[in-house]
Protein backbone atom coordinates (compact mmCIF):
# COMPACT_ATOMS: atom_id res chain seq x y z
CA UNK A 1 0.00 0.00 0.00
CA UNK A 2 1.20 3.58 -1.38
CA UNK A 3 1.80 5.83 2.29
CA UNK A 4 -0.52 9.13 1.95
CA UNK A 5 0.59 11.84 0.08
CA UNK A 6 0.81 15.24 1.59
CA UNK A 7 -1.73 17.87 0.17
CA UNK A 8 -1.45 21.52 0.03
CA UNK A 9 -2.76 23.74 2.55
CA UNK A 10 -3.76 26.18 -0.48
CA UNK A 11 -5.59 23.15 -2.38
CA UNK A 12 -7.22 22.49 1.05
CA UNK A 13 -8.61 25.92 1.81
CA UNK A 14 -9.65 25.82 -1.72
CA UNK A 15 -11.40 22.05 -1.54
CA UNK A 16 -13.81 22.88 1.92
CA UNK A 17 -14.24 26.79 0.23
CA UNK A 18 -16.09 25.31 -2.85
CA UNK A 19 -17.76 22.94 -0.34
CA UNK A 20 -18.63 25.72 2.23
CA UNK A 21 -19.81 27.67 -1.37
CA UNK A 22 -21.53 25.11 -2.53
CA UNK A 23 -24.07 24.27 0.75
CA UNK A 24 -24.42 28.16 1.22
CA UNK A 25 -25.58 28.32 -2.24
CA UNK A 26 -27.87 25.37 -2.06
CA UNK A 27 -29.53 26.66 1.00
CA UNK A 28 -30.42 30.12 -0.15
CA UNK A 29 -31.44 27.87 -3.79
CA UNK A 30 -33.77 25.79 -2.00
CA UNK A 31 -35.14 28.65 0.33
CA UNK A 32 -36.21 30.64 -3.01
CA UNK A 33 -38.00 27.89 -4.92
CA UNK A 34 -39.53 26.10 -1.74
CA UNK A 35 -42.32 29.01 -1.91
CA UNK A 36 -42.72 29.05 -5.72
CA UNK A 37 -43.24 25.12 -5.32
CA UNK A 38 -45.66 25.40 -2.57
CA UNK A 39 -47.88 27.72 -4.22
CA UNK A 40 -47.45 25.82 -7.77
CA UNK A 41 -48.57 22.67 -5.77
CA UNK A 42 -51.71 24.68 -4.09
CA UNK A 43 -52.89 26.16 -7.70
CA UNK A 44 -52.69 22.62 -8.80
CA UNK A 45 -54.49 21.31 -5.74
CA UNK A 46 -57.43 23.44 -6.62
CA UNK A 47 -57.25 22.80 -10.55
CA UNK A 48 -58.04 19.29 -9.61
CA UNK A 49 -61.30 19.81 -7.46
CA UNK A 50 -62.07 21.97 -9.92
CA UNK A 51 -61.95 19.16 -12.22
CA UNK A 52 -63.33 17.09 -10.27
CA UNK A 53 -66.57 18.96 -9.62
CA UNK A 54 -67.01 19.55 -13.26
CA UNK A 55 -66.67 15.67 -14.06
CA UNK A 56 -69.00 14.62 -10.87
CA UNK A 57 -71.97 17.41 -12.29
CA UNK A 58 -71.20 16.06 -15.81
CA UNK A 59 -71.45 12.25 -14.19
CA UNK A 60 -74.93 13.67 -12.93
CA UNK A 61 -76.02 14.75 -15.91
CA UNK A 62 -75.49 11.82 -17.89
CA UNK A 63 -77.18 9.82 -15.01
CA UNK A 64 -80.34 12.09 -15.04
CA UNK A 65 -80.75 11.99 -18.70
CA UNK A 66 -80.45 8.06 -18.80
CA UNK A 67 -83.34 8.29 -16.51
CA UNK A 68 -85.56 9.83 -18.36
CA UNK A 69 -89.06 8.48 -18.77
CA UNK A 70 -88.52 8.18 -22.82
CA UNK A 71 -85.76 5.80 -23.46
Amino acid sequence: MVPPVQVSPLVKFCRYSALFLGVTYGAKRHSYLKPRAEEERRLAAEEKKRQDELKRIERELAEARDDSILK
